[in-house]
């Protein structure tokens, strides 16, 4: 990278981090192409808001380039982008999201832009998502009262390209020509340092989302032009949409545009717009939670609606053919006892893992079984609802059939087949030298990936021979090249394509990306030069994801997160039930009631990892498996993580009920 001299810097490059060190390293490595491509002086800044991955451990050893704020804490994307800002000696600013890839033209292509147009205040590029797709968001129109009105109700979404409903994404300007527009987005927002000085920086009044739109609205409003240039791409894994559904987003994003509209289209009236936007924002999140809950509840309601119905059906056939006295059961059967029944068998099915992906026949079975047997002994105390064991014992045959069946028919059209237990492999086929196509190999079978690597597909015609040291391939795992990629999609019914980063370039793979995306319908995935993590992404309507060398821990298994869960629950029913006697045991008395309830919540876990970054998102930990250890010195940090992973890898929930009892006086711990 070519060296900084104070005054001569040609762009700043500020990138903001929180928690995703895999796509930060593939951004960072883009980058550094493309700075060395041009020649020019670039600096870059990584401002980490307290990330607990890896991340800065990573830039550190991997990055040395690289000028590193570490925050102690979280104070959000416009502060943590103004420290970098501030001390930035560039004509100009670079604002990119840790999850982008730029081409290695980007930086050389969009400052000639903004040298040819001196009243260029910022700049936005067109940026795809994971699959090669056009994202929306890369051009914005002002949110003003009447726009924010067509996104929250969903016209923006319903005519796209109309000049009066489309405004917000600006629908009806052409993505592939350059265009002067209002809005630029935050995952890439080039910005005139000059321009910076006149209308200021990023307001700290918005935590996340809001801040870009603040900022693009300030620059036109002084004069400074801002815009749309499609002369060069980007990939953006997580585009806008990703968290559509999420009520913090819904809650977060649209609060943004009250602060924005209060502060700029409606101080005098900020009462009565905040009450309608409000009112709006309370609307979309009861969407987002309804359409989330929907599609969680559906396949409980659909396997409930078969056994009501095949229990109808059973009531009535044995009152016909079987029953004693020829009568018919009372309403309270139907109306009463069978939806109880239902519930049991559900929730026995739920926690046997019945719910659980891949479907298992034997989970099923064992669920209902259980579920059965509690029916038939819990009957047994109820005079009023003792009806026929015959048709709980039929009635839990049925639901077993019943669920079976609809996973079954589900699976077959998905799959076309019928074997419920296995979901088929995906097939895949690496771009890139034979080296690195071993290399990737190595990754997934570590990562226990289950798929079919068909083969590689060279970069160019340039191939060692077959069985030489340069070849650790087989010939017969040789595809083709890249220029035969449409073909070889087709011919070997690809679901998969993992590129190379060592082996193309990032304009090389956007490329492929785009042309591919028009033609097959194929995913396609990353692995960065000398990296761990294969990185991708569905679509901009999923969030990025990744394949890694982590080796599987038992505390993220499905079963063991629901043991997890009913552990906890309990724990702390027992510790309030008892409280005048539980509550003299720990050290922090108001503290241990809180916890108890936000446990209760759902927003705490008496155990859990507290200095080990997990791979999703979890409750925070009131007690770290590191607690328990005894050493003449206090433990290192490090230390510390490694007792979490051990403890996450062999999880069991009698390992929590240990931790729990050895440790109860700190279990008023909060914060620390």
């Amino acid at each position: 990278m070519p060296l900084i001299v104070p005054d001569t810097v040609k762009l700043s490059v500020v990138i903001v981090n929180y928690n995703v060190c895999y796509f930060l390293e593939q951004a960072l490595l883009s980058v550094r192409r493309a700075v060395e491509k041009w020649g020019e002086a670039v600096e870059v800044f990584v401002v980490d808001n307290n990330s607990v991955d890896g991340s800065v451990a990573m830039v550190r050893a991997r990055f040395p380039e690289v000028i590193l704020i570490e925050n102690k804490d979280n104070p959000g994307f416009s502060k943590a982008n103004n420290q970098a800002i501030r001390i930035a000696k560039g004509e100009y600013v670079l604002l990119l999201n840790p999850d982008t890839v730029v081409e290695e033209d980007t930086f050389r292509a969009c400052c000639d832009f903004m040298d040819q147009h001196p009243r260029a205040g910022g700049l936005g590029v067109k940026m795809l998502d994971g699959q090669g797709k056009f994202l929306p968001e890369s051009k914005r129109g002002l949110p003003t009262p009447s726009v924010a009105f067509y996104k929250i109700f969903g016209l923006a979404s319903l005519f796209p390209k109309s000049r009066t409903f489309g405004r917000y994404h600006l629908g009806f300007l052409d993505k592939d020509q350059t265009h002067e527009i209002e809005v630029l987005s935050g995952a890439f927002m080039l910005l005139r340092a000059a321009a910076l000085k006149e209308v200021g920086l990023l307001d700290e009044d918005y935590f996340m989302y809001g801040e870009d739109i603040d900022l693009s609205y300030r620059l036109t409003q002084g004069g400074w032009k801002n815009y749309y240039f499609p002369g060069t791409r980007i990939i953006h894994y997580k585009g806008e949409s990703t968290k559509r559904t999420s009520v913090n987003y819904v809650f977060v994003f649209y609060r943004a545009m009250v602060i924005f509209a209060r502060k700029h289209f409606a101080p005098n009236r900020a009462g009565t717009f905040s009450l309608l936007i409000n009112g709006a924002i309370w609307l979309r999140a009861g969407m987002a939670v309804a359409q989330r809950l929907a599609v969680r509840a559906l396949p409980v309601l659909l396997d409930a609606g078969l056994i009501y119905g095949g229990m109808y059906f059973l009531k009535s056939y044995w009152e016909d053919n079987h029953k004693y006295v020829r009568t018919d059961y009372p309403p309270a059967f139907m109306g009463v006892a069978v939806p109880a029944y239902i519930l049991v068998w559900l929730v026995s099915a739920y926690f046997s893992g019945g719910y659980d992906q891949p479907a298992k026949t034997g989970r099923i079975v064992r669920g209902i079984f259980v579920g059965t047997v509690l029916i038939s002994a819990v009957s047994n105390f109820f005079d009023a609802y003792r009806f026929s064991k015959a048709l709980i014992i039929l009635g839990g045959a049925w639901a077993v059939a019943a669920l079976v069946g609809r996973r079954m028919a589900s699976h077959f059209l998905r799959y076309r087949d019928l074997r419920l237990n296995e979901r088929p492999h995906k097939n895949i086929a690496i771009v890139g030298s034979a080296p690195e196509s071993r290399r990737v190999r190595h990754l997934l079978e570590a990562a226990g990936v289950q798929a079919r690597i068909i083969g590689y597909v060279t970069p160019d015609a340039e191939l060692p021979e077959a069985g030489s040291a340069a070849s650790p391939m087989p010939a017969e795992d040789h595809l083709g090249e890249v220029r035969q990629l449409d073909e070889i999609i087709r011919i070997y019914a690809l679901d998969e394509l993992i590129f190379c980063g060592k082996d193309l370039s990032a304009s090389q793979i956007i490329a492929l990306m785009v042309s591919l995306q028009q033609q097959q319908p194929v995913a396609y995935k990353i692995l960065p030069e000398d990296s761990e993590y294969i990185i991708g992404s569905s679509g901009k309507d999923s969030p990025g994801d990744y394949y890694t060398l982590d080796i599987a821990l038992n505390l993220f298994q499905p079963q063991q997160v629901r043991n997890k869960r009913v552990l906890n629950v309990l724990l702390s029913l027992g510790f309030l039930l008892g409280l005048p006697l539980t509550v003299g045991l720990v050290e922090r008395k108001a503290g241990f009631v809180r916890n108890c309830l936000r446990v209760l919540l759902g927003r705490r876990s008496w155990v859990g990892l507290r200095y080990a970054a997990a791979p999703r998102r979890t409750a925070e930990a009131i007690l770290s498996a590191a607690d328990v250890a005894t050493a003449a010195a206090p433990l290192t940090t490090a230390t510390r993580r490694r007792l979490e992973l051990l403890y996450a890898k062999d999880y069991e929930p009698s390992t929590d009920l240990g931790i729990v009892l050895r440790c109860f006086r700190q279990l008023g711990r909060e914060g620390e």
